[in-house]
């Protein structure tokens, strides 16, 4: 409907005109209808009958107020009512606007307070009286209630009653805002209410789309902040009030709570909440990466996380695949960082939002942890730990037998795999197709006694599906030491099994059983094997 701020009132201290008055009206109490000698009033009697806790300010002269009343007469008979009308006075009080003796009973009255006046003809319709409604001479009798004060002079009035520690941005002239309010007119009578309708009121501030009041009343807000926003009538509907629901001349009190706020012009924000040292690679555009991440609303509304699925979520970054916030968001992060990414709707979900979870024009928060990420044109990075102090000659080659340890984790420490816990040292022959195609190159050109950390990015290792205990698309992280070395056989020599060998190989090569394998026996053989798929000789040169 319409934005409002909160208002501090403060008690007005009464000029000494007022504080007379006081006097007077609790003298008038005692009397009664009379003086004490027994003749007229010479001022107003005031009864105060009801007087609400709470009362910020007070009627003084030159206010705008507005009250029901009835008048009677002093045998109960009622002359005059703005219930029977359904309309309530609304008029400046002390300006000679009203009969002498209401101008007086209204002095020092609060909103929602009840006073009971005796009016003494002299400061009524004195002894002419009003023609066919009040005879000469009357007193008169208003049971009055207050429902609205406020002054020229006043402005929007606002209180703060809850700020959160957090403050990451506040309202300002030209931004968009999503907020929830209830409104209500000075007495506390509800006119309208955000709550009621399933969603938050969305607007621009300061462009004309909001009342006066509602524009000044939210600057400075911050993101689930709440506010009390009082709004005087000049500043909201003024005169014609507002269908049949606010009055002409009326105040306004809102409650709101701001759920958040952007400017169309507004860029991601980025706000690191844990950099691991030692960052020699930030992600780019075109790499492939894993995160994890908690999704919220700028009030702190969860609407997705990927650790609920206890798994990462998987994607190209920078080629559209998501939105393009995030797409921009997560470049330049570290493997490890933690990072903190505001998202304005124009770079998320925009005006229609998606789902049940993210609302139109919401502003998105991700708090994001980069597990890993590596390039399709990613090769096996290898970084030497140690090597031996004696002089090495010969490094492991294509082909060699080799023994080694290994630990096998994932970028974020994840243990996955040891030797050590099979008390024996790995082997392997290399080129054999035994091991994942990067631990394969990053134990070549090693020397027996050397250390390497070898990262293998996934299409070098398992790959998209990930094997057992290994994530889909995960980089691998490996701490490698060469125990020993056997040279391989020599050139033509080596031959590639697809799969397991026959387990009676020498059998099956001993094509005629007579005990012998002699080359051309062993040549048949291996081309059969090759002609049927089971493997493959190796073609390589050497080192």
């Amino acid at each position: 409907m319409f934005p409002a701020g909160p208002p501090s009132h403060s008690l007005l201290r009464l000029p000494l005109l007022q504080l007379l008055l006081l006097v007077v009206q609790a003298v008038g109490r005692g009397l009664g209808r009379a003086s004490p000698a027994g003749g007229p009033l010479e001022d107003v009697v005031i009864e105060r009958y009801h007087i609400p806790r709470a009362c910020p300010r007070e009627v003084q002269m030159g206010d705008f107020v507005r009250y029901h009343y009835n008048g009677t007469f002093e045998d109960g008979k009622k002359f005059d009512s703005s219930y029977d009308r359904n309309t309530l006075v609304a008029i400046v009080v002390g300006v000679g606007r009203l009969i002498t003796g209401m101008d007086r009973g209204l002095m020092g009255m609060c909103v929602n307070e009840r006073r009971r006046l005796i009016v003494p003809p002299h400061l009524g319709y004195g002894s002419i009286g009003l023609a066919g409604l009040i005879p000469p001479d009357a007193t008169l009798y208003f049971d009055v209630v207050l429902l609205d004060v406020w002054n020229k002079e006043d402005t929007v009035q606002v209180s703060t009653l809850l700020r959160p520690p957090h403050c990451p941005r506040m309202v300002q002239d030209g931004d968009f805002v999503r907020y929830h309010y209830n409104g209500t007119l000075l007495d506390g009578t509800s006119f309208d209410t955000s709550y009621s309708k399933g969603g938050t009121y969305d607007t621009y501030v300061g462009s004309g789309w909001l009342i006066k009041g509602m524009d000044q009343g939210l600057l400075g807000m911050c993101p689930g902040e709440r506010r009390k926003i009082i709004i005087p009538p000049f500043l909201a509907y003024g005169e014609k009030g507002y269908g049949t629901v606010i009055p002409p001349q009326a105040s306004l009190v809102f409650h709101v709570l701001l759920i958040d706020v952007h400017n169309p012009k507004d860029a991601v924000q980025l706000e690191a909440l844990e950099l691991p040292p030692g960052c020699v690679r930030r992600a780019g555009a075109g790499d492939f990466m894993r995160y994890h991440y908690n999704g919220s609303l700028m009030d702190g509304t969860l609407f997705d996380s990927s650790y609920s699925r206890n798994h990462t979520y998987n994607t190209y970054i920078g080629q559209g695949y998501i939105i393009p916030g995030m797409d921009q968001g997560l470049q330049g992060a570290c493997m490890g960082e933690r990072r903190r990414i505001t998202i304005p709707p124009h770079l998320a979900y925009g005006e229609n939002g998606t789902g049940d979870k993210i609302p139109g024009s919401a502003v998105l928060i991700f708090n994001v942890h980069v597990i890993d990420f590596h390039n399709p044109a990613d090769v096996v990075e290898i970084r030497t730990l140690s090597r031996p102090s004696e002089t090495c000659n010969e490094t492991t080659k294509l082909g060699d037998f080799v023994r080694y340890h290994y630990n096998c984790s994932l970028l974020d420490g994840t243990q996955l795999f040891t030797s050590h816990d099979y008390g024996a040292p790995q082997e392997a022959t290399l080129g054999a197709n035994k091991v994942i195609e990067g631990l394969d190159t990053g134990l070549q050109g090693m020397c027996v006694g050397e250390r390497r950390q070898l990262i293998v990015p996934p299409h070098l290792a398992h790959g998209e599906s990930g094997a057992r205990g290994v994530p889909g698309s995960a980089v691998l992280l490996f701490e490698v030491e060469l125990v020993s070395r056997e040279d391989g056989l020599p050139t033509g020599y080596l031959f590639v099994w697809h799969k397991d060998p026959p387990a009676n190989l020498f059998e099956d090569m001993d094509l005629n059983k007579d005990g012998e394998v002699p080359p051309e026996e062993f040549s048949t053989f291996i081309k059969a094997q090759v002609s049927e798929g089971k493997g493959r000789p190796h073609a390589w040169a050497g080192p």
